[in-house]
């Protein structure tokens, strides 16, 4: 048994594929889209074969701070230089460091950063 995918609603779509191509090189498929209830989407699949779903629909609005579901996405890159490099790019980019790059109490080697929805990315080693 393994995780099929993730789902992900998004505030805008195109540029929430955009973000996860160029900084985790995920390959998109093709844009779904059902004119019925207005909801699109994009399956990511990244290089070990994991896949993330983007969503949207317009009537949904963020409201990070009380919400349920998921804490983080998060995405292993490797190694400590890997997880450096990826922080250095996304703040030199303007994205925010939550956390890290530490080692947590659990033994991870992690740095938080949020996404362009405010969407925790756990970078990992």
């Amino acid at each position: 048994m393994r995780i099929e995918h993730v789902g992900l609603f998004v505030s805008d779509l195109e540029k929430a594929r955009a973000f996860y191509e160029k900084y985790f090189a995920a390959a998109a498929g093709e844009k779904y889209h059902n004119p019925r209830t207005g909801f699109s989407s994009y399956f990511l699949t990244f290089s070990d074969g994991a896949r993330l779903e983007l969503g949207h629909l317009d009537h949904l609005a963020n409201d990070s701070e009380n919400r349920l579901g998921f804490a983080h996405l998060a995405i292993s890159l490797g190694s400590k230089e890997a997880v450096n490099q990826k922080v250095d790019q996304l703040t030199k980019d303007g994205f925010t460091l939550t956390s890290g790059p530490r080692v947590t109490g659990d033994g991870y080697y992690e740095a938080v950063v949020l996404d362009l929805d405010g969407n925790k990315l756990e970078l990992t080693i």
